[in-house]
């Protein structure tokens, strides 16, 4: 089905509120669970945010066969229809990101949300072409990620905007500051800007002051009503609620988090399973969180009250 979300009411959507990814619900066995996940959905698009991301990061979006991608991007947008736009993953080699981008377009997707590459860096021109020609493959307003192997200099995103008028948004997640603000200061509001760093909300407060309006947060798989009471706060230069959840949850969370490589999406699957929407195990290569580190993650969510 179409999508019903044209590239410029999904950038003029995005600002408007939260973002968040949500985990992709596996079975025992590790394979997808399309009716716990349709369920999730379900549960999480009932809080306002503006819109939500499928099959991406913190959706093992890596771990995904695109018949499985196809599943994900599927129920997605059923449980979501008529309530909050779904933004699919697409990544990996130019050829397959294309094949990704045609089948969320085909399925009805809002947009997309275009990962970074797989492995080898690649240069400025590299890049240019390989977003181009994702860009040029679908009608579907696009967002690079700009992480990992694809972080892009503002000459090149000024090229990209030039040749790509589905291009709308540009989220980060390296964290150079010089870098954000030429990119921001150079391309203005052509773009829409999200902050992508892991744990988001750490650099909530700074990435707003340099224009940021919104970002993607994890911790929202879990603690729904405190991710939403921290994002107002943030938009509101809150700086007492902000320093509050900061030193209450987030900073003995990052402890948890930093224990392990990986534990950044292991963490919230184990943070869903302790609010009672369990998604099944991660995927290696990724491993769970451990018993005592599960039970100072419940520790912590207990301290927030309800969700």
């Amino acid at each position: 089905m179409p999508s019903l979300m044209s590239p410029e009411e999904l950038k003029a959507t995005i600002p408007t509120g939260l973002l968040s990814f949500p985990v992709t619900d596996f079975d025992a066995a590790g394979d997808f669970d399309a009716k716990s996940y349709a369920a999730r959905l379900e549960w999480l698009s009932a809080y306002k945010v503006s819109a939500l991301f499928a099959a991406g990061g913190t959706g093992e979006f890596f771990s995904l066969t695109l018949p499985e991608y196809s599943a994900v991007i599927t129920s997605a947008v059923e449980a979501c229809r008529g309530k909050t736009p779904i933004i699919a993953g697409a990544g990996y080699g130019t050829r397959t990101a294309i094949e990704y981008a045609r089948e969320a377009e085909r399925i009805g997707a809002a947009g997309l949300l275009l990962l970074p590459h797989y492995l080898t860096e690649a240069s400025q021109d590299g890049l240019r072409a390989h977003i181009t020609a994702v860009c040029r493959s679908t009608k579907l307003g696009v967002i690079v990620y700009n992480r990992a192997t694809c972080k892009l200099t503002a000459d090149t995103m000024v090229r990209l905007v030039e040749d790509c008028p589905n291009l709308i948004g540009f989220k980060d997640g390296v964290g150079e500051i010089e870098a954000m603000v030429s990119i921001w200061n150079t391309i203005g509001d052509r773009l829409t800007y999200l902050g992508g760093l892991p744990t988001a909300e750490v650099y909530a407060q700074a990435y707003k002051a340099m224009g940021v309006p919104t970002y993607s947060s994890a911790v929202f798989n879990f603690i729904p009503r405190t991710a939403l009471e921290f994002h107002q706060a943030v938009m509101t230069d809150d700086h007492a609620t902000c320093g509050r959840l900061l030193r209450d949850f987030f900073f003995p969370y990052l402890a948890i988090r930093n224990r392990q490589q990986g534990y950044a999406v292991s963490i919230i699957k184990a943070g869903a399973t302790l609010v009672g929407h369990p998604g099944g195990p991660v995927r290696p290569p990724l491993s769970d969180l451990k018993p005592a580190e599960c039970d100072a993650l419940a520790e912590l969510i207990a301290k927030l009250g309800p969700q």
